[in-house]
């Protein structure tokens, strides 16, 4: 009689846990058209709202910053005058850009960290640990620009200004004034930002320091033409004093283009000996 053994299944193998897309140093799972639409409208979106809780915090000292911002101007003016409006809304419409002006510059830092979440996916780990120095950085460069065009462009620029009106009663709009020296703040604070740029380009490896300085020569014919966007007069003086420091600014960038090149050297360096694959 035949002897049957009873039927027994073979083991389950479990199956193997699926990889992270993002092994080691590895770029992140690429994202969809949609996906990167969406990711821009939340952080703009919050950055909408981080610049309206500044605003409003500005909002509450706006004649005090208003106060700050005028001083360049007032050893200028004659006697007890002072700065002229010509419409019954201007009062009004000045304090609100003056506390928008503030608030760009109280929201830098949280408005730079949402750029920054915004294209880090992009980059590789080691990478995203710039997080804090770029936020830093950016914010540091921002604020340089601005004091460097309060401290030293705008009262230089006012000063010739004034200086060429000497036969001639000045009679000075509050709301030019304001748009004037907004102009002249914001446009330094944005040109002040060119090493952190060419910085961030280089660790997108969309340039490098043999490639900036390549094209130094159309650098500062740029540089030369958006300082003569900002500048409030068209004579070679003020213009070289916009033009020269961002200049330096853009070689800075490109110390900054080397300095990312060499420690993209030396990781592969040190990645080909551990046997690692290099980034």
């Amino acid at each position: 009689m035949a002897h049957f053994e009873p039927k027994t299944e073979p083991p389950r193998i479990p199956p193997p846990e699926a990889e992270s897309p993002v092994p080691g140093d590895e770029q992140l799972a690429s994202m969809s058209l949609v996906d990167h639409l969406e990711e821009l409208r939340r952080r703009i979106l919050r950055s909408v709202v981080i610049f309206a809780v500044a605003f409003f915090v500005c909002w509450s000292f706006h004649r005090e910053i208003f106060d700050f911002l005028k001083q360049p101007i007032e050893p200028y003016l004659p006697g007890d005058q002072k700065l002229s409006f010509f419409s019954v809304s201007e009062p009004f419409l000045l304090y609100f850009k003056t506390a928008a002006l503030a608030a760009i510059f109280l929201a830098s830092p949280f408005l730079l960290a949402e750029l920054w979440g915004f294209v880090s996916p992009g980059l590789y780990r080691r990478e995203r640990k710039l997080a804090l120095p770029f936020i830093l950085a950016s914010t540091f460069f921002f604020l340089c620009g601005g004091a460097f065009a309060y401290f030293v462009a705008f009262p230089f620029a006012v000063e010739f200004l004034l200086g060429m009106g000497e036969e001639f009663q000045p009679v000075i709009a509050a709301t030019q004034y304001l748009r004037f020296l907004m102009t002249v703040i914001l446009g330094l604070g944005l040109m002040f930002e060119l090493p952190i740029v060419l910085f961030l380009l280089s660790v997108l490896r969309v340039v490098s320091a043999r490639f900036l300085l390549r094209h130094f020569r159309w650098a500062v014919l740029l540089i030369f033409i958006a300082a003569a966007v900002i500048t409030p007069t068209p004579d070679v003086v003020n213009l070289c004093l916009f033009a020269v420091p961002t200049i330096g600014l853009y070689l800075l960038g490109v110390a900054g283009a080397w300095l990312v090149e060499r420690g993209r050297r030396k990781q592969g360096e040190a990645d080909a000996a551990a046997g690692e694959p290099a980034a």
